[in-house]
């Protein structure tokens, strides 16, 4: 993984810069990955982190319809909602492949924390579905994300720089 540092680290910066102006993370898998959408939601907000309780939600257990929006303009309805939800704003969190259906709400906002399974697509980490570490790989990529969080949150990590 230390190979890709340089396409890991911007990426981090910024999802981890919006946690910490209070923004919302949304998370979204496909579903061979609902596992792990699931593990983050059970690990991110651990008590014994002594941090603050942090804002993160499975979209698809606020807005179960997801997988039926194709338009446009329900996507539309769908930002209107999350936009009145969540003022001080939301990012959406996207772990999967690039041409699922889930794509089209994470892929419209510019603040989104993609991890692309199998494919190359601008501002995303890129994982390969075949890879027999792939597992492992997003554990050791959410537990090196939750540190860098609870780093910047108790200053020993300055993003700025």
């Amino acid at each position: 993984m230390e190979e890709y540092r340089y396409e890991w680290a911007p990426l981090v910066k910024s999802a981890v810069s919006q946690v910490l102006e209070g923004k919302t993370v949304l998370i979204i898998t496909d579903e061979p990955r609902r596992w792990f959408g699931k593990y983050i939601l059970s690990r991110v907000n651990e008590l014994q982190k002594n941090r603050p309780l942090l804002p993160f939600y499975q979209l698809t257990d606020i807005f179960p319809n997801l997988q039926n929006l194709t338009s446009a303009q329900e996507l539309q309805l769908l930002e209107d909602m999350l936009d009145i939800s969540y003022p001080n704003g939301y990012y959406i969190w996207y772990i999967g492949k690039g041409g699922h259906p889930f794509t089209k709400e994470a892929y419209r906002n510019d603040d989104s924390f993609l991890w692309i399974m199998d494919e190359e697509v601008q501002n995303s980490f890129s994982l390969r579905s075949s890879d027999p570490l792939l597992d492992i790989k997003l554990l050791q990529l959410y537990k090196l994300f939750d540190m860098t969080i609870s780093e910047a949150l108790f200053g020993d990590l300055d993003l700025e720089s």
